[in-house]
């Protein structure tokens, strides 16, 4: 045994004990606070993940790094907050982070791992390393998809064996940015992981694409696809992966239209305008905690310390008392990542549906919105100007690899996609925002329908009911949201000839191959789909619209499970 490492064992051991009583009472806090909310839970995640050099910037030095773990610490205890803490591997052969980590309460504080690939352990692993500096970014150089499937395992096999020897036991959560699905399924197989997280979904940001997957929540992913939902038990890695970083329900996903690198409006602590602003942070809690949601409602807090503690303790300190306060209130709960993964495999043999909505958004501003999820799809809506733009639906198929899989990546970035029916980014302009809108043809002229409020409602643990009551015609629109199926009624004593028009910028490059009144099918990254109508019929119009669905008998209904195109 290396002798720093057996020193560190011998150290580790003999904190144990003084540790004892502090993870006894974390834990009897946790066990009460978690009956409070179980009828309905709202689950936080305080994730900070470590690395042990900042390469990017020569002012953040490894001591800045260690000690902004060290204010992570405690500000966490004080408030008397559990949490994960991932260490990249150059991080977990430190003897500081070891000690650090080591002397954490074991009941309410889990040490897992972060899977960002740095040069001591590609060498360890006997590979050659190519990168630019000790730890690189780059998708191809500093994460598993730039390693072929038998060097993942080496990768794998030499962090588990050395984490092991400090620690004594093998990491329950393993996360990253995005982890190909041959290295998450042998971290499951091999070692017994229980959890994993990615990214938010984002455009091109830090050169990361990953776009159209489960919004925000958990869900399995698919053995030849670690970003996409399965859809059977069978063909699921029965790993959960979490979505990182706390995106803005609202803002997140229009932000930077027309530009290569979407935005950022999330609950990390170092920004300004999101996790770092005292208005937006009460607001996303309050929307996070009051607002309908079904199944679960799931955020991440927490930041890397690459960012360090000057970046990041302005909001830092906003979010952690509230959350506590929160917590005390029964109104949330804190675990770890894998107390959450535990959760989540226990009460879900395949992805559940699950929502996310805000029926009162920021000072000054009167959007709302839902997000819905399932295992065949997802979808959200946005009410603006009191009008609805159905701005994002994906569907999802197990049997779309993705190439990292089973290849390598070859440039600096990396793309992960689900399969398009509408999207409200990718296909818009800033001054040609596309989604599919609600029209109606009044006295020959076609106009916007406009409402009041929406009213979301749970229909057991498996849909959503949508009411919105209209203004420009008499009468209310509803819509119905359950795992397989979306259905819009119009109801109203008044004949209306309405639709939902999906208008995009010019260029936009469309899936649609055919569109025909039962069905459209579409093709997109190599894979060919359908989106068939139930109820309706699909067009072409000509005032421009790409497409037409048009209701039968005042109602719509799309099948979102039936997708393989024959």
């Amino acid at each position: 045994m290396n002798k720093g490492i057996r020193s560190s064992v011998f150290m580790i051991a003999g904190l144990t004990f003084l540790c004892l009583l502090s993870s006894v009472a974390y834990a009897f806090q946790s066990v009460k606070r978690t009956a409070e909310t179980k009828g309905s839970p709202k689950i936080v995640n305080i994730v900070n993940f470590i690395r042990l050099l900042e390469p990017r910037d020569p002012k953040i030095t490894e001591d800045v790094l260690y000690q902004t773990v060290v204010k992570q610490v405690e500000i966490m205890k004080k408030y008397k907050l559990p949490g994960t803490f991932l260490l990249q591997y150059d991080a977990l052969m430190d003897p500081r982070y070891q000690q650090l980590l080591a002397a954490l309460p074991k009941g309410s504080f889990e040490v897992g791992a972060w899977w960002e690939i740095p040069q001591p352990l590609v060498e360890k692993a006997g590979l050659k390393w190519r990168g630019r500096y000790p730890w690189d970014w780059h998708a191809n150089i500093g994460f598993s998809t730039g390693y072929t499937p038998e060097e993942r395992e080496k990768l794998i096999d030499v962090y588990m064996a050395d984490f092991k020897k400090i620690f004594g036991y093998y990491p329950r959560s393993a996360a990253s940015w995005f982890i190909d699905a041959h290295s998450l399924n042998y971290m499951y197989e091999k070692y017994h992981i229980v959890a994993s997280a990615n990214c938010k979904d984002q455009y091109g940001t830090d050169g990361y694409t990953l776009r159209g997957g489960d919004w925000n929540q958990a869900y399995y992913p698919s053995k030849i696809n670690s970003y996409m939902p399965a859809q059977n038990a069978q063909h699921q890695i029965p790993v959960p992966i979490f979505r990182m970083l706390g995106s803005d329900p609202i803002r997140q996903y229009d932000q930077g239209i027309g530009s290569n690198r979407q935005g950022v409006i999330t609950l990390e602590p170092v920004y300004e305008f999101g996790g770092g602003s005292a208005s937006w942070v009460s607001w996303f809690f309050k929307t996070f905690t009051e607002d309908t949601a079904l199944g679960f409602n799931y955020t991440q807090a927490g930041q890397e310390n690459s960012f360090t503690w000057d970046g990041m303790s302005k909001g830092f300190e906003i979010q952690m008392p509230l959350i506590a306060q929160l917590w005390k209130a029964g109104k949330l709960r804190v675990e770890t990542l894998e107390q959450s993964g535990l959760w989540f495999k226990k009460n879900y043999k395949v992805t559940p549906p699950t929502s996310f909505s805000v029926t009162k958004d920021l000072e000054g501003s009167n959007l709302k919105t839902l997000w819905f999820n399932s295992r065949f799809y997802r979808i959200n809506m946005l009410w603006e100007k009191e009008g609805l733009r159905i701005r994002d639906i994906h569907l999802f198929n197990e049997e779309l690899p993705d190439v990292y899989t089973t290849q390598v990546a070859t440039t600096n970035e990396c793309t992960f996609f689900t399969l398009p029916v509408v999207d409200g980014y990718l296909w818009s302009k800033a001054d040609q925002i596309a989604g599919l809108r609600l029209k109606a043809l009044i006295d020959g002229k076609e106009v916007l329908l406009r409402g009041k409020d929406p009213v979301f409602t749970n229909r057991g643990t498996g849909a959503v009911h949508i009411s919105w009551p209209l203004t420009t015609v008499s009468g209310s629109l509803v819509m119905d949201l359950d795992e397989k199926t979306f259905t819009i009624k119009l109801l109203s004593k008044q004949p209306c000839n309405w639709y939902l028009d999906l208008n995009t910028a010019p260029d936009a490059k469309l899936p649609f191959q055919q569109i025909v009144p039962a069905q459209i099918t579409c093709s997109f990254d190599g894979m060919n789909y359908k989106l068939p109508a139930v109820k309706g019929t699909f067009s072409k119009p000509g005032n421009g619209a790409v497409l037409r669905l048009q209701p039968q008998m005042n109602v719509i209904s799309l099948d979102l499970a039936d997708t393989k195109a024959h």
